[in-house]
Protein backbone atom coordinates (compact mmCIF):
# COMPACT_ATOMS: atom_id res chain seq x y z
CA UNK A 1 0.00 0.00 0.00
CA UNK A 2 1.25 3.22 -1.07
CA UNK A 3 -0.77 6.52 -0.44
CA UNK A 4 -0.46 8.89 -3.13
CA UNK A 5 2.32 12.55 -1.65
CA UNK A 6 0.12 15.15 -3.71
CA UNK A 7 2.23 18.29 -2.95
CA UNK A 8 1.21 21.97 -3.66
CA UNK A 9 3.37 24.60 -5.15
CA UNK A 10 5.69 27.03 -3.48
CA UNK A 11 8.85 28.89 -2.80
CA UNK A 12 8.94 28.72 0.94
CA UNK A 13 10.69 25.86 1.49
CA UNK A 14 13.59 26.36 -1.03
CA UNK A 15 15.84 28.12 1.44
CA UNK A 16 16.46 24.83 3.32
CA UNK A 17 19.90 22.86 2.22
CA UNK A 18 18.83 19.37 2.20
CA UNK A 19 22.38 17.30 2.08
CA UNK A 20 22.53 13.93 2.34
CA UNK A 21 23.21 14.51 6.39
CA UNK A 22 20.20 16.40 7.18
CA UNK A 23 18.04 13.88 5.01
CA UNK A 24 19.77 11.03 7.15
CA UNK A 25 18.64 12.67 10.07
CA UNK A 26 15.43 12.93 8.79
CA UNK A 27 14.80 9.86 8.23
CA UNK A 28 15.97 8.54 11.67
CA UNK A 29 13.56 10.89 13.45
CA UNK A 30 15.94 13.24 15.16
CA UNK A 31 15.07 17.04 16.20
CA UNK A 32 14.79 19.27 13.23
CA UNK A 33 12.71 22.89 12.97
CA UNK A 34 9.10 22.72 12.80
CA UNK A 35 8.57 23.26 9.20
CA UNK A 36 10.48 19.65 8.40
CA UNK A 37 9.04 17.74 10.96
CA UNK A 38 5.28 18.73 9.06
CA UNK A 39 6.16 16.17 6.91
CA UNK A 40 6.40 13.10 8.56
CA UNK A 41 2.85 13.95 10.54
CA UNK A 42 1.62 14.39 7.29
CA UNK A 43 2.80 10.97 6.02
CA UNK A 44 1.42 9.07 8.49
CA UNK A 45 -2.15 10.87 8.31
CA UNK A 46 -2.00 9.74 5.27
CA UNK A 47 -0.81 6.08 5.89
CA UNK A 48 -3.19 5.96 8.28
CA UNK A 49 -6.33 7.19 5.97
CA UNK A 50 -5.28 5.20 3.52
CA UNK A 51 -5.06 1.53 5.46
CA UNK A 52 -8.76 2.54 6.73
CA UNK A 53 -9.93 2.79 3.51
CA UNK A 54 -8.58 -0.03 2.08
CA UNK A 55 -10.64 -2.05 4.82
CA UNK A 56 -13.56 -0.47 3.76
CA UNK A 57 -16.42 -3.04 2.50
CA UNK A 58 -16.64 -2.81 -1.25
CA UNK A 59 -20.21 -4.78 -1.23
CA UNK A 60 -21.34 -1.48 0.50
CA UNK A 61 -22.33 1.58 -1.70
CA UNK A 62 -20.35 5.04 -1.43
CA UNK A 63 -19.94 6.35 1.89
CA UNK A 64 -20.76 3.14 3.35
CA UNK A 65 -19.71 2.74 7.45
CA UNK A 66 -18.39 -0.96 7.08
CA UNK A 67 -15.15 -2.15 7.62
CA UNK A 68 -13.64 -5.65 7.60
CA UNK A 69 -10.38 -6.37 9.43
CA UNK A 70 -8.82 -9.05 11.46
CA UNK A 71 -11.92 -10.98 10.73
CA UNK A 72 -14.05 -8.78 12.34
CA UNK A 73 -16.87 -6.29 10.51
CA UNK A 74 -16.87 -2.65 12.32
CA UNK A 75 -20.08 0.13 12.06
CA UNK A 76 -18.46 2.80 13.50
CA UNK A 77 -15.43 4.46 11.99
CA UNK A 78 -14.34 5.25 15.81
CA UNK A 79 -14.55 1.70 16.76
CA UNK A 80 -12.51 0.65 13.26
CA UNK A 81 -10.14 3.69 14.42
CA UNK A 82 -9.33 2.31 17.28
CA UNK A 83 -8.77 -1.17 16.36
CA UNK A 84 -6.26 0.30 13.51
CA UNK A 85 -4.20 2.64 16.06
CA UNK A 86 -4.16 -0.51 18.86
CA UNK A 87 -3.65 -3.28 16.58
CA UNK A 88 -2.12 -2.21 13.02
CA UNK A 89 0.76 0.22 14.44
CA UNK A 90 3.99 -1.48 13.33
CA UNK A 91 2.45 -1.36 9.48
CA UNK A 92 1.23 2.20 9.69
CA UNK A 93 4.70 2.80 10.53
CA UNK A 94 6.07 0.79 7.85
CA UNK A 95 4.12 2.57 5.44
CA UNK A 96 4.90 5.81 6.73
CA UNK A 97 8.47 5.41 6.25
CA UNK A 98 8.50 4.27 3.11
CA UNK A 99 6.45 7.50 2.33
CA UNK A 100 8.36 9.47 4.19
CA UNK A 101 12.01 8.45 2.44
CA UNK A 102 9.78 9.02 -1.00
CA UNK A 103 8.90 12.39 0.04
CA UNK A 104 12.40 12.98 1.35
CA UNK A 105 14.21 12.06 -2.30
CA UNK A 106 11.43 14.67 -4.03
CA UNK A 107 12.25 17.35 -1.67
CA UNK A 108 16.06 17.09 -2.48
CA UNK A 109 14.83 17.09 -6.52
CA UNK A 110 12.55 20.08 -6.21
CA UNK A 111 13.12 21.83 -3.06
CA UNK A 112 11.32 24.82 -4.05
CA UNK A 113 7.77 22.72 -4.79
CA UNK A 114 6.99 22.24 -1.62
CA UNK A 115 5.18 24.27 1.26
CA UNK A 116 5.04 22.89 4.32
CA UNK A 117 2.29 25.43 6.08
CA UNK A 118 0.24 25.38 2.66
CA UNK A 119 0.40 21.27 3.16
CA UNK A 120 -0.73 21.07 6.42
CA UNK A 121 -3.69 23.56 5.66
CA UNK A 122 -4.95 21.13 2.54
CA UNK A 123 -4.15 17.76 4.01
CA UNK A 124 -5.82 18.06 7.45
CA UNK A 125 -9.07 16.80 7.62
CA UNK A 126 -9.90 16.84 11.50
CA UNK A 127 -13.25 15.69 10.52
CA UNK A 128 -11.69 11.80 10.82
CA UNK A 129 -11.37 12.17 14.42
CA UNK A 130 -15.10 13.22 15.01
CA UNK A 131 -16.88 11.01 16.65
CA UNK A 132 -20.43 9.59 15.40
CA UNK A 133 -23.16 10.89 17.97
CA UNK A 134 -26.00 9.54 15.35
CA UNK A 135 -26.91 6.85 18.34
CA UNK A 136 -27.42 9.46 20.86
CA UNK A 137 -29.51 12.48 20.73
CA UNK A 138 -29.22 16.25 21.66
CA UNK A 139 -30.86 16.07 24.84
CA UNK A 140 -28.72 13.36 26.08
CA UNK A 141 -25.45 15.53 25.09
CA UNK A 142 -26.91 18.74 26.76
CA UNK A 143 -29.50 17.44 29.39
CA UNK A 144 -29.22 14.94 32.57
CA UNK A 145 -25.75 13.80 35.03
CA UNK A 146 -22.57 14.96 34.56
CA UNK A 147 -19.21 15.10 35.45
CA UNK A 148 -15.92 16.91 35.46
CA UNK A 149 -12.67 15.28 33.76
CA UNK A 150 -9.67 16.63 34.26
CA UNK A 151 -6.75 15.18 32.09
CA UNK A 152 -2.83 15.36 31.03
CA UNK A 153 -0.62 13.70 28.50
CA UNK A 154 2.62 14.57 27.69
CA UNK A 155 3.73 13.26 24.32
CA UNK A 156 5.22 15.09 21.19
CA UNK A 157 3.06 17.22 19.09
CA UNK A 158 4.36 18.13 15.60
CA UNK A 159 1.12 19.86 14.99
CA UNK A 160 -0.60 21.44 17.96
CA UNK A 161 -2.62 23.56 15.90
CA UNK A 162 -4.28 20.99 14.52
CA UNK A 163 -4.73 19.64 17.57
CA UNK A 164 -6.49 22.41 18.78
CA UNK A 165 -9.17 22.88 16.03
CA UNK A 166 -9.85 19.27 16.60
CA UNK A 167 -11.02 19.71 20.25
CA UNK A 168 -12.67 22.60 19.60
CA UNK A 169 -14.71 21.12 17.24
CA UNK A 170 -14.91 17.87 19.62
CA UNK A 171 -15.81 20.29 22.65
CA UNK A 172 -18.63 22.20 20.53
CA UNK A 173 -20.29 18.68 19.21
CA UNK A 174 -20.60 17.61 22.20
CA UNK A 175 -21.61 20.86 24.08
CA UNK A 176 -18.78 20.73 26.48
CA UNK A 177 -17.50 23.72 28.49
CA UNK A 178 -14.10 24.15 30.07
CA UNK A 179 -10.25 24.61 29.16
CA UNK A 180 -8.06 22.94 27.48
CA UNK A 181 -4.49 23.86 26.62
CA UNK A 182 -2.19 22.48 23.20
CA UNK A 183 1.29 22.65 23.27
CA UNK A 184 4.19 20.91 21.48
CA UNK A 185 5.03 18.62 24.69
CA UNK A 186 1.29 17.50 24.83
CA UNK A 187 -2.09 18.30 25.58
CA UNK A 188 -4.21 19.57 29.15
CA UNK A 189 -7.64 19.33 29.74
CA UNK A 190 -10.61 19.99 32.64
CA UNK A 191 -14.06 19.74 30.81
CA UNK A 192 -17.31 19.29 32.10
CA UNK A 193 -20.51 18.23 30.56
CA UNK A 194 -22.86 15.22 30.72
CA UNK A 195 -22.10 11.59 31.44
CA UNK A 196 -22.89 10.88 27.79
CA UNK A 197 -20.82 13.72 26.25
CA UNK A 198 -18.03 13.35 28.37
CA UNK A 199 -18.09 9.59 28.25
CA UNK A 200 -17.92 10.07 24.27
CA UNK A 201 -15.02 12.83 24.73
CA UNK A 202 -12.90 9.93 26.84
CA UNK A 203 -13.29 7.32 24.03
CA UNK A 204 -12.07 9.89 21.25
CA UNK A 205 -8.80 11.11 23.26
CA UNK A 206 -8.20 7.24 23.59
CA UNK A 207 -9.03 6.16 20.29
CA UNK A 208 -6.72 9.48 18.61
CA UNK A 209 -3.37 7.50 17.64
CA UNK A 210 -1.57 10.82 19.23
CA UNK A 211 -1.72 9.89 22.58
CA UNK A 212 -3.69 7.06 22.96
CA UNK A 213 -4.68 7.87 26.86
CA UNK A 214 -5.96 4.83 29.08
CA UNK A 215 -9.19 5.17 31.23
CA UNK A 216 -7.08 5.65 34.46
CA UNK A 217 -5.56 8.38 32.93
CA UNK A 218 -8.78 10.39 33.67
CA UNK A 219 -9.81 11.48 36.69
CA UNK A 220 -13.77 12.49 36.86
CA UNK A 221 -15.96 14.35 39.60
CA UNK A 222 -19.46 15.17 39.50
CA UNK A 223 -20.68 18.19 37.64
CA UNK A 224 -21.22 19.52 34.47
CA UNK A 225 -21.05 22.18 31.76
CA UNK A 226 -22.41 24.17 34.57
CA UNK A 227 -19.17 24.13 36.33
CA UNK A 228 -17.25 26.59 33.55
CA UNK A 229 -18.53 29.95 32.02
CA UNK A 230 -17.53 28.93 28.47
CA UNK A 231 -14.92 26.80 26.72
CA UNK A 232 -11.20 27.78 26.05
CA UNK A 233 -8.72 26.23 23.71
CA UNK A 234 -5.49 27.32 22.71
CA UNK A 235 -1.98 26.30 21.54
CA UNK A 236 0.54 27.49 24.20
CA UNK A 237 4.27 26.90 24.47
CA UNK A 238 3.39 24.89 28.07
CA UNK A 239 0.34 22.83 28.86
CA UNK A 240 0.94 23.59 32.41
CA UNK A 241 2.75 27.43 32.67
CA UNK A 242 5.57 27.41 34.60
CA UNK A 243 7.48 29.31 32.84
CA UNK A 244 10.70 27.91 31.70
CA UNK A 245 10.97 26.43 28.17
CA UNK A 246 10.13 23.00 28.00
CA UNK A 247 13.11 22.15 25.74
CA UNK A 248 15.19 22.95 28.77
CA UNK A 249 13.38 21.55 31.69
CA UNK A 250 11.43 18.88 30.23
CA UNK A 251 8.94 16.15 31.60
CA UNK A 252 11.47 13.42 30.31
CA UNK A 253 13.36 13.98 33.64
CA UNK A 254 10.49 13.89 36.04
CA UNK A 255 10.94 12.07 39.43
CA UNK A 256 10.34 8.54 40.17
CA UNK A 257 6.35 7.79 39.92
CA UNK A 258 4.33 6.28 42.83
CA UNK A 259 1.02 4.95 42.67
CA UNK A 260 -1.15 5.97 45.55
CA UNK A 261 -0.76 3.11 47.42
CA UNK A 262 2.59 3.47 47.62
CA UNK A 263 2.39 7.26 48.33
CA UNK A 264 0.17 6.34 51.31
CA UNK A 265 3.11 3.91 52.66
CA UNK A 266 5.33 6.54 52.27
CA UNK A 267 3.86 9.22 53.99
CA UNK A 268 2.49 7.14 56.65
CA UNK A 269 6.16 6.26 57.28
CA UNK A 270 7.37 9.99 57.75
CA UNK A 271 4.42 10.56 60.03
CA UNK A 272 5.33 7.57 62.18
CA UNK A 273 8.95 8.78 62.35
CA UNK A 274 7.83 12.20 63.42
CA UNK A 275 10.09 14.85 64.27
CA UNK A 276 12.70 12.06 63.48
CA UNK A 277 13.00 12.35 60.09
CA UNK A 278 14.41 15.16 58.85
CA UNK A 279 15.47 13.64 55.92
CA UNK A 280 12.15 13.76 53.73
CA UNK A 281 10.27 16.41 52.78
CA UNK A 282 6.49 16.19 51.58
CA UNK A 283 6.36 18.96 48.77
CA UNK A 284 2.72 20.50 48.20
CA UNK A 285 3.64 21.57 43.80
CA UNK A 286 0.09 23.92 44.48
CA UNK A 287 -0.57 27.47 45.20
CA UNK A 288 -1.21 28.64 48.87
CA UNK A 289 -5.03 29.35 48.03
CA UNK A 290 -5.40 25.34 47.12
CA UNK A 291 -3.06 24.00 50.11
CA UNK A 292 -4.98 26.40 52.82
CA UNK A 293 -8.20 24.74 52.54
CA UNK A 294 -6.72 21.13 52.05
CA UNK A 295 -3.40 19.10 52.25
CA UNK A 296 -1.27 16.05 53.63
CA UNK A 297 -0.38 16.00 57.03
CA UNK A 298 2.91 17.61 57.73
CA UNK A 299 3.55 19.14 54.47
CA UNK A 300 5.77 21.93 53.34
CA UNK A 301 3.33 24.25 51.43
CA UNK A 302 5.03 26.94 49.48
CA UNK A 303 3.28 30.21 50.26
CA UNK A 304 3.61 31.21 46.39
CA UNK A 305 0.47 32.72 44.25
CA UNK A 306 1.35 31.13 40.91
CA UNK A 307 2.92 27.71 39.94
CA UNK A 308 5.17 30.11 37.68
CA UNK A 309 7.06 31.20 40.72
CA UNK A 310 7.98 27.33 41.55
CA UNK A 311 10.72 27.76 39.99
CA UNK A 312 12.42 30.86 41.61
CA UNK A 313 11.02 29.19 44.82
CA UNK A 314 14.02 26.23 44.61
CA UNK A 315 16.27 28.62 43.80
CA UNK A 316 16.17 30.96 46.35
CA UNK A 317 15.41 27.58 49.14
CA UNK A 318 17.46 25.30 47.41
CA UNK A 319 19.82 24.59 50.71
CA UNK A 320 16.13 23.00 51.92
CA UNK A 321 16.37 19.92 50.05
CA UNK A 322 19.90 19.52 49.81
CA UNK A 323 20.11 15.89 50.47
CA UNK A 324 16.71 14.98 51.42
CA UNK A 325 14.38 12.52 50.08
CA UNK A 326 11.32 14.87 48.01
CA UNK A 327 7.88 13.66 48.16
CA UNK A 328 5.94 15.96 45.59
CA UNK A 329 2.16 16.06 44.88
CA UNK A 330 -0.29 18.21 43.39
CA UNK A 331 -4.12 18.66 41.94
CA UNK A 332 -4.01 15.70 38.98
CA UNK A 333 -0.24 15.28 39.10
CA UNK A 334 0.55 17.82 35.73
CA UNK A 335 2.63 20.35 37.73
CA UNK A 336 4.90 17.43 39.14
CA UNK A 337 5.88 16.36 36.30
CA UNK A 338 8.01 19.46 35.27
CA UNK A 339 7.96 20.94 38.72
CA UNK A 340 10.03 17.62 40.13
CA UNK A 341 12.44 18.04 37.12
CA UNK A 342 13.28 21.52 37.42
CA UNK A 343 14.08 19.98 40.89
CA UNK A 344 15.89 17.27 39.95
CA UNK A 345 18.22 19.40 37.73
CA UNK A 346 19.65 21.51 40.34
CA UNK A 347 21.19 18.33 41.93
CA UNK A 348 20.99 18.88 45.23
CA UNK A 349 18.24 16.01 46.01
CA UNK A 350 19.04 12.66 47.03
CA UNK A 351 15.49 11.08 45.39
CA UNK A 352 12.44 12.92 44.16
CA UNK A 353 9.46 11.07 43.81
CA UNK A 354 5.83 12.46 42.67
CA UNK A 355 2.22 10.81 43.70
CA UNK A 356 0.88 9.75 40.04
CA UNK A 357 -2.43 10.78 39.05
CA UNK A 358 -2.26 13.82 42.26
CA UNK A 359 -4.34 14.27 44.76
CA UNK A 360 -7.52 13.12 42.61
CA UNK A 361 -6.25 9.60 42.19
CA UNK A 362 -5.09 9.21 45.77
CA UNK A 363 -8.58 10.64 47.11
CA UNK A 364 -10.46 7.97 45.34
CA UNK A 365 -8.15 4.99 46.84
CA UNK A 366 -8.06 6.70 50.27
CA UNK A 367 -10.89 9.36 50.85
CA UNK A 368 -10.09 8.86 54.63
CA UNK A 369 -6.27 8.48 54.22
CA UNK A 370 -3.69 11.52 55.12
CA UNK A 371 -5.30 14.24 53.00
CA UNK A 372 -7.42 16.72 55.28
CA UNK A 373 -9.96 18.99 53.89
CA UNK A 374 -10.86 20.25 50.74
CA UNK A 375 -9.53 19.98 47.17
CA UNK A 376 -9.67 23.32 45.12
CA UNK A 377 -10.55 22.60 41.85
CA UNK A 378 -9.90 25.63 38.56
CA UNK A 379 -13.67 26.04 38.15
CA UNK A 380 -17.15 27.40 39.63
CA UNK A 381 -17.19 24.64 42.21
CA UNK A 382 -13.83 25.93 43.66
CA UNK A 383 -13.56 22.67 45.89
CA UNK A 384 -14.55 18.86 46.07
CA UNK A 385 -14.15 17.00 48.82
CA UNK A 386 -13.98 13.45 50.60
CA UNK A 387 -14.05 14.46 54.10
CA UNK A 388 -15.50 16.33 56.66
CA UNK A 389 -12.35 17.85 58.00
CA UNK A 390 -12.20 21.94 57.56
CA UNK A 391 -8.41 23.00 57.93
CA UNK A 392 -8.99 27.13 57.24
CA UNK A 393 -10.61 29.80 58.72
CA UNK A 394 -13.14 32.51 58.03
CA UNK A 395 -10.83 35.54 57.07
CA UNK A 396 -12.77 37.93 59.59
CA UNK A 397 -13.89 36.24 62.80
CA UNK A 398 -12.03 33.08 62.78
CA UNK A 399 -14.50 30.24 62.21
CA UNK A 400 -13.89 27.05 60.38
CA UNK A 401 -14.80 27.82 57.12
CA UNK A 402 -13.72 26.58 53.39
CA UNK A 403 -15.58 27.74 51.08
CA UNK A 404 -14.46 30.78 48.33
CA UNK A 405 -15.42 33.15 46.86
CA UNK A 406 -14.19 35.84 44.57
CA UNK A 407 -13.66 39.44 46.20
CA UNK A 408 -16.43 41.98 46.04
CA UNK A 409 -14.94 44.23 44.66
CA UNK A 410 -14.92 45.02 41.39
CA UNK A 411 -11.85 43.88 39.38
CA UNK A 412 -9.76 42.43 42.09
CA UNK A 413 -9.78 38.51 41.30
CA UNK A 414 -8.45 37.58 45.21
CA UNK A 415 -10.39 34.50 46.50
CA UNK A 416 -11.91 35.46 50.24
CA UNK A 417 -13.06 32.65 52.86
CA UNK A 418 -15.88 34.44 54.59
CA UNK A 419 -18.25 32.73 56.78
CA UNK A 420 -22.26 32.97 56.14
CA UNK A 421 -22.25 35.28 59.28
CA UNK A 422 -19.51 37.71 57.99
CA UNK A 423 -20.92 38.26 54.62
CA UNK A 424 -24.21 38.87 56.33
CA UNK A 425 -22.25 41.84 58.00
CA UNK A 426 -20.81 42.59 55.06
CA UNK A 427 -17.59 41.28 54.89
CA UNK A 428 -17.56 40.30 51.33
CA UNK A 429 -13.90 41.17 50.28
CA UNK A 430 -10.49 40.03 50.37
CA UNK A 431 -9.25 42.31 52.86
CA UNK A 432 -10.04 45.44 54.46
CA UNK A 433 -8.46 47.74 52.21
CA UNK A 434 -10.62 46.23 49.16
CA UNK A 435 -13.74 46.40 51.78
CA UNK A 436 -13.34 50.10 52.17
CA UNK A 437 -13.27 50.68 48.67
CA UNK A 438 -16.12 49.20 47.97
CA UNK A 439 -17.82 48.54 44.42
CA UNK A 440 -16.46 50.73 41.61
CA UNK A 441 -18.33 53.43 39.12
CA UNK A 442 -19.31 51.13 36.02
CA UNK A 443 -17.21 53.42 34.31
CA UNK A 444 -14.04 52.69 36.44
CA UNK A 445 -10.82 51.74 34.21
CA UNK A 446 -10.80 47.92 34.13
CA UNK A 447 -7.59 47.25 35.64
CA UNK A 448 -6.16 44.37 38.32
CA UNK A 449 -7.13 45.79 42.14
CA UNK A 450 -3.86 45.42 44.14
CA UNK A 451 -4.24 45.28 48.04
CA UNK A 452 -2.90 44.21 50.97
CA UNK A 453 -3.39 40.68 49.92
CA UNK A 454 -1.17 41.33 47.12
CA UNK A 455 1.22 44.01 48.62
CA UNK A 456 1.79 42.09 51.92
CA UNK A 457 2.49 38.46 50.66
CA UNK A 458 6.01 38.39 49.54
CA UNK A 459 6.41 36.87 45.56
CA UNK A 460 8.87 33.88 46.64
CA UNK A 461 9.23 32.99 50.27
CA UNK A 462 12.45 32.00 52.44
CA UNK A 463 11.65 28.82 53.90
CA UNK A 464 15.51 27.61 54.58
Amino acid sequence: MEPAVDLPSGSEFSGWELDSFTCDKLKQGKQLPAPLRRYYSFCRRKSFAAFVESKRDGGQDEGSSLWCCCGQTFKEHTAFHKHVARNHNSEIKQVTQAAYERLLNQLQEEPEALQPNQLKDETVDISVWIPDTSHVSEEQLQKGPGKVILYYHYCKVEDPHVVCAWQKALCEKLHLTGKVRVATEGINGTVGGTDVATGIYIDAMRLHPLFRMDNEDFKTSEGGAECFTDLRVGVFKEIVPMGIDPDVVSYHSAGVHLEPEEFHKEVEALLTKKDLCDDTILLDCRNFYESKIGQFTQCLAPNIRKFSYFPDYIDQNLELFRDKKVLMYCTGGIRCERGSAYLRSKGVCKEVYQLKGGIHKYLERFPNGFYRGKLFVFDERYTISSNTDIISDCRYCGRPWDRYKLCSTQFCFQLVLSCPSCRQDGHTACCPACQTKGQAPPDAPHVKEECECTDGRPRIPQDV
